[in-house]
């Protein structure tokens, strides 16, 4: 069985598409198309990750669409850390269609100070999500990664998700392969945290990576988090800036010598407390 854990639904206006590099993904990428895309990878299931970042809105929208789509087990949300009624923010959410479907709620701590995990509101925000049952996720750059590791320790109850495994400079090279290897390191340590294995294609050469230039970062996640607290996620449509969705998953499979179990189906289970009985056809053996 395979699961994508980190599938977006995007809308050709939505700000995030705004800035020049993203103009080859800039249009619509709705469910038919990413339930096109999952049949071509032979994907089973995914978890939808929310695209906005800013409001309430696509949180609705993705939980809506899990409401009437079996291959959708999950949905990371939004919603802001700081505002007081966070808890009835989830609890509508949970009210609506789709609302048993919610899983998780995510954060573009790249967009933040490096210190936003230390700031006493937002960590008052992140015990009402783990109260609430819901993994707590992160999209990172490398050199906060201290900070998630301070969190993690702080909270060992907690469940979290480090997205791209914490952003890896893999441009940089033999540089930035050292420079995240000691960065990532305290954050392996925090057995409460889970890392996902994708979207690593667009951290290297658009235009011309190959597997091999992801190898080393592949490696080293395998060995410090080891495949039980790894996680597929394709950063579909993100991921087409510089691979199919078909490619991005293949690099993954051969560098771990095929479909691990673990790192594609079985750890995003626990780590989301998927119900895959549902399925259309139940799931897939392998």
């Amino acid at each position: 069985m395979i699961i994508d854990a980190h599938m977006q639904l995007w809308a050709a206006d939505s700000p995030r598409l705004a800035a020049a590099e993203y103009a080859p993904v800039r249009r619509d990428h709705g469910i038919d198309e990413l339930r096109a895309t999952m049949s071509e990878s032979d994907v089973d299931a995914c978890v939808l990750v929310e695209a906005d970042g800013t409001s309430p809105a696509d949180t609705t929208r993705c939980l809506e669409v899990a409401a009437w789509t079996p291959q959708v087990l999950g949905v990371v949300g939004w919603a802001p850390l700081t505002d007081p009624d966070l808890g009835d923010v989830v609890g509508k959410h949970r009210a609506g269609p789709g609302g048993q479907r919610l899983v998780g709620l995510h954060e573009r701590v790249y967009e933040k100070a490096d210190d936003f995990l230390e700031d006493p509101a937002v960590r008052a925000g992140l015990a009402v999500v783990d109260e609430l049952g819901l993994v707590i996720e992160f999209a990172a750059r490398t050199e906060q990664l201290p900070s998630v590791a301070r969190l993690a320790e702080a909270m060992p109850q907690a469940r979290f998700v480090l997205q791209q495994a914490g952003s890896p400079w893999i441009t940089g090279g033999a540089e930035g392969l050292a420079e995240w290897q000691r960065l990532i390191q305290p954050v392996a340590e925090c057995a409460n945290v889970r890392a996902k294995l994708g979207g690593l294609v667009t951290l290297a050469h658009w235009e011309r990576w190959s597997v091999d230039d992801l190898r080393p970062f592949v490696d080293h996640a395998i060995e410090v988090f080891g495949p039980g607290r790894l996680i597929f996620g394709s950063d579909w449509p993100t991921c087409r800036l510089a691979a199919t969705h078909a490619e991005s998953l293949q690099a993954i499979s051969c560098l771990l010598g095929g479909i691990h179990p673990a790192v594609f189906s079985l750890t995003a289970i626990s780590a989301y407390q998927l119900d895959v009985t549902e399925l259309p056809h139940g799931p897939r053996q392998g």
